[in-house]
This record gives structure tokens, C-alpha cells and sequence, in this order.
């Protein structure tokens, strides 16, 4: 297996995806994406950092974050997330599927994958088209039409202050361009 190393930039700005265990549809429930923001929230108070983009979707989430000035360490906080929810989650819901031998020794629970996507952002183009990407995510899942319909995502934000128009996004294009992640 490769050695990953992951870029570690004190005051970097991430784009992160975060996956249910198998895909579950946890974040259906208006209570789920509640814990998890709370989660997020209690993480951030201790552990400051700015959360620029979003879209939480039913089996998994993303994320654009920057970094504070002498900090890197979004692996921790992520952790820390992730297992912040994963306790609250099951002590609401209770465990919904079964442990591999391997989950049972390592302790863990089957709530999240094991890893995380992380990507940083190394110019103004690449974060708006990770920011493009984030708020189009809903359409391309096909959960809704357009952007402006899916009401967990930081979308409506971005049409508050005048970076989107409300329609963006609408039928798969923009401005007549057909949408390309480079994905």
C-alpha cells in the first residue's frame, strides 16, 4: 500500500468529503444533521476555523475549511467529529450494522468510513470550483433539480451575498456551459 501523506498547510484551505459506513442515509433525518452540526460546533469552539463552503447529503457530506494562521491539524478535528456524532448518533439511534472482525478489534463503530477525502486548495480557481462542486452536488445525485432546492448546503448563503444568482445551477449548466468538476 502506498504511503499517503496528506498536505498539512498551517492556514490552508481544504475541500473534504466525509462517508457514511456503507452508505447509510443517516443524514435524512432533520435530527441527524442536527447532531451532526452540533458536533461541528462543539469541535470548532476548541478548535477555530472557518467553514466556507458545505452540502450535506443523506450518506455523505462536504466540506471547504480554512485553517487557522499556525494550524493544520484537520485530521484531529475531523476525528473529533466524527467521533463526537458517532456517540451521539448511537446513543439515539443504536447501532444499525453489523462489526467486521477487523471494526471489532480496532474498536470501531459503523457509522462512518474509515477515512476521509481531502484536498487543498491552492488558488482562487480551484476554491471556486470546489465551491461549484459543493453546491451542485445535490443536482448531480439527482436529490434535486436545482441547487436552491436542497436546503442543507451553504448555496443559499452564496445567493444571499450576490455570488450566485438564485437559478444557478439549474439543468446541469451555466451561463450555457455544460457543468466540468474535472472530476
Amino acid at each position: 500500500m502506498p504511503n499517503y501523506q496528506r498536505v498539512l498547510e498551517p492556514g490552508g484551505i481544504y475541500f473534504f468529503t466525509l462517508v457514511t459506513f456503507q452508505r447509510q442515509n443517516l443524514f435524512i433525518m432533520s435530527e441527524v444533521r442536527a447532531l451532526f452540526f452540533e458536533s461541528l460546533d462543539h469541535t470548532r469552539r476548541y478548535h477555530p476555523f472557518e467553514v466556507i463552503a458545505y452540502c450535506i447529503l443523506p450518506d455523505h457530506l462536504h466540506f471547504i475549511w480554512e485553517m487557522q494562521e499556525n494550524d493544520a491539524n484537520y485530521s484531529g478535528y475531523i476525528s473529533q467529529i466524527k467521533r463526537r456524532f458517532s456517540k451521539a448518533y448511537i446513543a439515539q439511534y443504536g447501532m444499525n450494522l453489523q462489526k467486521s472482525g477487523s471494526r471489532s478489534k480496532r474498536r470501531e463503530v459503523t457509522v462512518w468510513q474509515r477515512r476521509f477525502w481531502e484536498h487543498y486548495i491552492c488558488d482562487e480557481e480551484d476554491l471556486n470550483r470546489h465551491i461549484d462542486y459543493i453546491h451542485y452536488n445535490p443536482v448531480k445525485h439527482g436529490l434535486v433539480h436545482k441547487p436552491g432546492d436542497w436546503e442543507w448546503s451553504s448555496f443559499r448563503d452564496y445567493v444571499s451575498l450576490g455570488h450566485y444568482d438564485s437559478d444557478w445551477g439549474t439543468d446541469d449548466r451555466v451561463g450555457g456551459e455544460k457543468f466540468d468538476f474535472g472530476e
